[in-house]
């Protein structure tokens, strides 16, 4: 590994020495183009808890505009999936629009989608940790930057930024009275409005006010009347912000946010069925005994079903879907007060919330094994709330040029609970040529609940599991960087984070029955971060950076027991060159990078598709600390110019390497694979090669500014499960393990605009755009599952299809 680093520190020491000297050869018209004064616009982070140049930042750094989320538009993070920023993922757990798996460099949990489990990036609003995926795709509001930090963050940012950290930045208030309305129409009956209104400063308080709401109907039609499709939304959001500055040494920013997002899940489709060849059996047979035998399979229901190889518009078969609802609100207040001229102290109280109510039919025809007279239609439901608080302290400050620092304290509390029920919606008849739609109490009239006769409406659900869970983080931190007057150009920084993290709950309902499986969780623990630094000339810097970080361990809310896991840990080594040449019209920024990730928390899944089952639609997951030590590593490369005053242009590329240890099956019963053999795993939603370009054009027209962007995003096959198997074998029972790889991807944004248009005699401007994500309307599957190829095929989940729209804005 230390061979590796010291050839990859001499791969970006050399081209830093020779890529002035090349780019120093550019043709006249580059030269001339340079003799404007023109430059790249210099890119302002607080990725170090204090504003700095992103050039003169030791560490990996991408930064997302508000102007680049207009360009794109973008609305929410799950805008993010199409893969703009190569090492960032984002995408739907399951296929959920109502919760976010988001990773960086391979740090990619595959389930956090409960009470007591974390992600392995952290995500913040305005300094403020967000505890769940729940509630994370929310309208953005009033976005002034995202910046992703890429690699461990354990040090600044502490528990579970593992793998970086998501820090989103909303724009002040300003103290002018000034605004923007925004509003547009596009296809599948979508329509977008906002609100930003700043007003004049009175008594030293500005107050800002910002509204919005994101509106999209079905990509996927559901034939019955009266239900919602699949990938829609209608989204809700409002925040008021007030900042009182009584001197120039005090100020207080108060926030409050409340989003409200009713949405429905991606469509599941089965792409295939019967893969491994097995012998059909006949309806006959599968009327004496509903399940299959070995080296057997169940018929499609009779004509219902279809097998669809491509993006799926209409549902096969109709069923009940109603939207998720899901409700995120937050308060906080941040301090800052100059103490002295060179040290300023600052305070970040949050409380934060979410409610979430899922209602998930999305496998209506992909996931269920036909049956005479048998239940399908597994509807996925969950109920959780979760409240939190948290409180920073800091104090900033710097003595000269020579040494700057940042200490803190830290307090995190949370709470949450759950409740889930998977009821089924659907029934076929004897033939499997039609259905009925079950009663929404599930009782027809008579019987006890039980998990064949349940319903969807509260009180007559069947609780496959209720559980709450608590979390205390607590720690304290520093970070110091060191600039020798002897060595202007060396800077040495140093910093570590002492964090002791408590969590404690209760299983306390397992197939409707009280039960009482507690966990707790206690672990301490310090997390180092060193970084050299060299300028080797004035526009070009390099560093070599060694961190660590965690996510915390827990327990998994779809265990049969609530058993506790540890803490998955990871050391990260990282080289970089960052440059700005071509007098600051070009930048280019090259990051090698490994990291060592010891205890990986694996999740194993399981779903019983067995018609008849008395626990057929029960979703069973086991979670391990594997033994032995995963390896996450590659090379980033970031690129911009401006190559006129007209035009700019961007690539970026990953490449990202990853191996990961087997793990020891969990599942009991299984006479194939026994409990504790190793079993392979695969790391999720990370391909080994992605890249992103952009083009921006924009000039002078007729007193406006016609302005054009497209931008496009490629990403190879990755995996959406960390571990799956299936009985393979035509003519035996063999259980083999069965992880699917999705399709690669190239998607296309772009827009078209004419901004500055002058609305009357006053100051107003207005931006008339045309829009269109996923241009070409490319297709392909972002998420498969192989689980049930041996019970009835592949299911998968396409990306969605274009969208376009007309967009108008106002500024004044």
């Amino acid at each position: 590994m230390k061979v590796r680093l010291l050839q990859g520190a001499a791969i970006a020491a050399l081209a830093s020495v020779i890529a002035p000297a090349a780019w120093a050869q550019g043709n006249v018209q580059v030269a001339a183009a340079n003799a404007t004064g023109m430059a790249l616009e210099t890119v302002t982070v607080t990725a170090e808890k204090r504003e700095t140049n992103l050039q003169k930042t030791p560490i990996a750094i991408s930064v997302i505009s508000a102007q680049n989320l207009e360009d794109s538009h973008a609305g929410s993070l799950l805008s993010l999936q199409d893969g703009s920023i190569p090492s960032l993922r984002v995408a739907t757990f399951e296929a959920r629009q109502s919760a976010l798996t988001v990773g960086i460099r391979g740090i990619v949990p595959f389930d956090a989608n409960q009470t007591a489990r974390d992600q392995g990036v952290g995500v913040y609003i305005d300094g403020v940790y967000l505890g769940r995926q729940q509630g994370l795709n929310a309208s953005l509001l009033d976005v002034e930057r995202i910046e992703v930090l890429r690699g461990p963050q354990g040090t600044l940012f502490g528990r579970n930024a593992e793998g970086g950290a998501l820090s989103i930045v909303a724009k002040a208030p300003t103290g002018v009275f000034e605004g923007r309305a925004v509003g547009g129409l596009g296809n599948y009956g979508s329509y977008n409005a906002e609100l930003h209104q700043n007003f004049e400063s009175f008594y030293n308080i500005s107050l800002k006010v910002d509204g919005i709401i994101q509106h999209q109907d079905p990509t996927t039609l559901n034939p019955m009347s009266g239900q919602a499709g699949w990938n829609q939304y209608d989204r809700r959001g409002a925040r008021v912000s007030a900042l009182w500055q009584p001197s120039d040494k005090f100020s207080a920013l108060l926030a409050a946010d409340y989003s409200v997002d009713y949405n429905t899940p991606f469509f599941s489709q089965l792409i295939n069925f019967n893969p491994y060849g097995k012998r059909v059996r006949t309806l006959a047979e599968v009327t004496a005994v509903a399940g299959a035998p070995a080296s057997t399979i169940n018929p499609l229901a009779g004509g219902l079903v279809q097998v669809h190889t491509e993006r799926q518009y209409t549902s096969d078969i109709g069923t009940v879907q109603q939207p998720s609802l899901d409700l995120s609100k937050g308060a906080m207040a941040t301090l800052k007060y100059a103490v002295l001229p060179n040290l300023e102290l600052r305070s970040i109280t949050a409380a934060r919330g979410v409610d979430t109510h899922q209602w998930d039919n999305s496998g209506i025809e992909a996931r269920n094994v036909f049956a005479p007279n048998a239940n399908f239609g597994r509807y996925s439901l969950s109920d959780l709330k979760q409240t939190q608080f948290s409180q920073e302290v800091q104090a900033v400050g710097d003595f000269g040029e020579s040494f700057t620092y940042v200490f803190g304290l830290y307090y995190f509390n949370e709470h949450a609970r759950e409740s889930a029920a998977t009821p089924f919606t659907n029934v076929y008849n004897a033939f499997g040529n039609a259905f009925t739609i079950r009663s929404s109490n599930g009782s027809f009239g008579t019987g006890a609940i039980t998990a064949a006769n349940q319903g969807w409406e509260p009180g007559t659900r069947f609780l496959a599991r209720a559980s709450e869970a608590n979390a205390n983080s607590a720690a304290v931190f520093g970070q110091a960087t060191y600039t020798p007057d002897a060595l202007p150009d060396l800077h040495l920084t140093a910093g570590g984070r002492y964090t002791q993290d408590k969590r404690h709950g209760t299983l306390y309902t397992v197939n409707n029955r009280a039960t009482n499986f507690p966990f707790t969780y206690d672990n301490s623990r310090f997390d180092p971060m060193v970084n050299v630094a060299y300028d080797l000339r004035e526009n070009i810097s390099l560093y070599a950076k060694y961190s660590t970080g965690y996510r915390a361990g827990g327990a998994n809310d779809r265990s049969a027991t609530f058993t506790a896991f540890g803490a998955e840990e990871v050391t990260a080594y990282e080289i970089g060159d960052k440059m700005n040449l071509l007098d600051g019209r070009l930048r280019v920024n090259i990051a090698l990078w490994r990291m060592d990730r010891s205890d990986a928390q694996i999740d194993f899944d399981n779903v019983d598709t067995t018609p008849g089952s008395p626990t057929q639609g029960a979703h069973t997951e086991e979670t391990r600390n594997a033994p032995g030590i995963s390896t996450n590593q590659g090379v980033e490369l970031d690129v911009s110019t401006l190559l006129t005053d007209e035009l700019r242009a961007g690539l970026s590329y990953a490449y990202t390497d990853t191996e990961v240890p087997t793990a020891p099956f969990p599942f009991t019963g299984n006479t194939v694979v026994p409990q504790g053999s190793p079993f392979p795993v695969n790391v999720v939603y990370t391909p080994k090669n992605a890249a992103s370009g952009y083009i921006d054009y924009e000039r002078d027209l007729f007193g406006a500014t016609f302005k054009f962007h497209i931008d496009g995003a490629y990403a190879s096959r990755q995996y959406a499960f960390q571990a799956e198997f299936a009985d393979v074998s035509p003519t035996a029972s063999v259980t083999r393990p069965v992880a699917a790889k999705t399709d690669s991807s190239f998607i296309i944004n772009s827009s078209v605009a004419l901004a500055n248009i002058k609305a009357g005699s006053g100051y107003a401007t207005g931006t008339l755009s045309l829009w269109s994500r996923n241009l070409l309307d490319e297709e392909h599957i972002y998420r498969i599952s192989a689980a049930n190829r041996g019970t009835i095929g592949d299911y998968a989940n396409f990306n969605p299809p274009r969208t376009y729209g007309l967009e108008f804005r106002i500024a004044y």
